[in-house]
């Protein structure tokens, strides 16, 4: 069959499935079936995703409209200046929403005696409390800006939210002031319980109570106050200073962060107009920027910590992480994976076992060298800290450290420093790529030679997102596959050398040719009378040239099915180009995160964990690794678990071109894909 003419209409735009991605974040927190509180804290995953959509996606359209330029290649046959309007109004819209359902779910709270109340529903017992914890913990807090006089405004947080304080003094002149939200207070503040009623009250409407407290010492007749919030680009720029070094450099730009151009300004829509006109002139903001009308609150993300009140009947019920079978942490990982490679598969197993292979390399004499990558770390590591146990015990201890990992640069940095004070060698990726390619590996003497022992995986080495985050690691000592990460860690060190690899797909030089290598065997057994398969996993597809190879992959007959979470600018089922591809996204508990190739390969399957999504900047400005599975038992583990996930009929949305998010719906017996993946590893371990 010929390729496919490929067209403008080929592709979903990039930002608009990123936001129809939200819309299914959003789905959660409307969904009945979902506990109540844990529906507010998806309303604050929606809030959140949104602020960094701004930072980063928005901000790079805006970037592309004040540079003078189209934009239509890259952006998918959109001009830069109509994708602006057109993500404002889609976000408008999901505003809107986002504001239903949290009436809705307010109504639900109040069903279980749990009372969200604003600074008009206050009694006198509660007036009291609420004025001791205002002069205790708020007041020493706050920030307030009086803003007549100030010719210029104090640059605003990104993302920080302030009340737009207006008084009408007794001359009937106007004064205007801004009050931040203090982040160093929760957001919810608890009050007395009455008999089994719970009372909370945001902070913003504590602070809207005591705005007479705030301002005693001014006149006024009436005050009023409405929340704003701006967001800012998140482009970290780097200054050229050759004295200072690449983390103070690194460190430098986040600061500068806070200050950079406001790409969107939401405000609350009962906001007087004179006070609007009078902030936005102040602020400088103009029509290229996302102007939202709002409701009464922003930073809706804070909802992500919405407190529990003990009420564990309105949370998901906790898993217990499981062991995997016949690898014990009560004795040696090395010795285990020595025979036999094992597959760890977070959150439904335990990540313990990757800080126990860490803590086990720090203390073992045998133990020579140990390279690790580092994209994203917990607040509180304990990788950290066991790389740092290493270090102090002799070992010869490199950790690849990615300082760019979007809003965790700070984290990493404090740990970069921490880990550089101890002698560990810091690699700082390579010029011009990110390193996101997640392994280890080290080197034990046994008898005369080195042997090496390491793992892979799909997820970050962190120990807070690998409790709602789902991931694969392979533990192993196949000396074939572990010589190759080595080579990969001499490439950090002398990145002027393109090494060659036997066994692992690595980007940036051989990602994209060897997986259209593995699907043109695929093509090549339809024409030979067989049959082709490929099934994908992954959080994002948005190279098109990974799309076309798709697409001609499709045109040939081979059957494609994809689990893709987030952003897909392919378009399946459509005939002549994609009726041989299917697509579905599963949001729920957790996050999908692990991402899988499998090609039928006439037969024998071949298997790959990556930590590479199919996007340009995955496959051509990253340092990424995907990873063969040997071990038959271990590919039959990950095609089982694909199997359940793609039979998901519950928390499944098929993927299409209207982008409707419609619900997978079958006549087959009741599949909720994260809970039945659970149930599999339990009935593993019973066997």
């Amino acid at each position: 069959m010929t390729k496919p003419e490929i067209h403008s209409n080929s592709y979903i735009n990039r930002e608009i499935s990123w936001l129809q991605f939200n819309a299914r974040v959003l789905q959660e927190a409307s969904d009945e079936r979902v506990p109540l509180i844990e529906r507010l804290r998806f309303l604050g995953i929606f809030s959140n995703n949104l602020d960094e959509f701004f930072k980063v996606r928005y901000a790079t359209v805006k970037r592309i409209v004040d540079a003078g330029k189209g934009g239509k290649s890259e952006l998918g046959g959109i001009k830069a200046n109509e994708l602006l309007e057109i993500i404002t109004q889609i976000v408008i819209k999901q505003q809107s929403e986002s504001l239903e359902v949290l009436g809705t779910i307010h109504k639900r709270l109040e069903d279980e005696n749990i009372y969200i109340i604003d600074e008009n529903q206050i009694d006198s017992s509660q007036h009291d409390f609420i004025k001791r914890y205002f002069i205790r913990k708020v007041s020493p807090a706050l920030v307030t800006i009086i803003l007549n006089d100030l010719v210029v405004l104090p640059n605003l947080k990104d993302s920080a939210a302030y009340l737009a304080v207006r008084m009408v003094m007794m001359d009937n002149k106007k004064q205007f002031a801004l009050i931040e939200i203090p982040k160093s207070i929760n957001r919810f503040v608890e009050l007395p319980k009455q008999g089994d009623k719970s009372f909370i009250i945001l902070i913003d409407d504590l602070l809207r109570h005591c705005l007479g407290y705030i301002f005693n010492i001014f006149d006024y007749k009436t005050v009023s106050a409405h929340m704003i919030k701006i967001t800012r680009d998140g482009e970290l720029d780097f200054e050229s200073d050759l004295s200072k070094s690449f983390i103070e450099k690194i460190s430098d730009s986040v600061k500068h962060r806070q200050i950079g151009d406001p790409v969107r300004f939401v405000y609350d829509k009962t906001i007087d107009k004179e006070t609007l006109e009078f902030l936005m002139s102040k602020m400088g903001i103009d029509d290229t920027d996302s102007i939202i009308p709002g409701g009464r609150y922003h930073n809706r993300r804070d909802y992500m910590n919405f407190p529990s009140l003990g009420r564990t009947d309105l949370l998901y019920h906790k898993i217990e992480a499981l062991p995997i079978k016949h690898l014990s942490l009560e004795s040696s990982i090395f010795e285990a994976i020595e025979h036999k490679d094992y597959l760890l598969h977070a959150p439904y197993q335990t990540f313990s076992y990757i800080v126990k292979f860490l803590r086990e390399a720090a203390l073992d004499p045998k133990v020579k060298t140990l390279r690790i990558t580092i994209y994203r770390l917990a607040q509180i590591s304990h990788i950290a800290s066991s790389l740092i146990n290493a270090a102090i015990n002799g070992k010869s201890v490199t950790v690849s450290i990615e300082l760019q990992a979007r809003f965790d640069e700070q984290a990493n940095i404090d740990y970069a420093q921490q880990m550089e004070e101890e002698g560990i060698n810091l690699v700082f990726g390579v010029k011009g790529l990110k390193v996101h390619s997640k392994m280890c590996v080290i080197e034990r003497e046994e008898g005369k030679k080195l042997k090496r022992y390491g793992f892979i995986s799909t997820g970050n080495f962190n120990e807070s997102t690998a409790k709602i985050y789902t991931d694969y690691t392979l533990f192993t000592a196949d000396q074939r596959i572990l010589k190759d990460v080595i080579k990969i860690f001499n490439f950090f060190e002398t990145n002027y050398k393109i090494f060659r690899y036997k066994h692992l797909i690595t980007s940036p030089h051989y990602t994209k040719k060897a997986i259209f290598k593995l699907i043109d065997a695929e093509i090549q057994n339809i024409k030979n009378g067989g049959e082709g398969l490929i099934r994908l996993k992954m959080n994002s597809i948005s190279s098109y040239d990974m799309v076309d190879k798709l697409y001609e992959a499709s045109n040939a007959g081979v059957k494609i099915q994809m689990i893709v979470r987030g952003i897909c600018c392919l378009i399946p089922g459509i005939p002549g180009m994609s009726e041989n591809i299917e697509v579905i996204s599963v949001i729920d508990k957790f996050l999908e995160h692990s991402r899988i190739y499998y090609f039928e390969n006439n037969g024998h399957p071949k298997v790959y964990i990556s930590s590479a999504d199919w996007m340009t900047r995955n496959i051509e400005n990253r340092v990424e690794v995907s990873c063969p599975i040997y071990d038959e038992d271990i590919k039959q583990e990950i095609i089982e678990t694909f199997n359940i996930c793609w039979s998901d009929n519950v928390k499944a949305r098929v993927l299409n071109a209207s982008q409707d998010n419609e619900y997978k719906i079958d006549n087959k017996e009741e599949v909720r894909s994260q809970f039945a993946t659970y149930d599999y590893y339990l009935k593993k371990l019973e066997n």
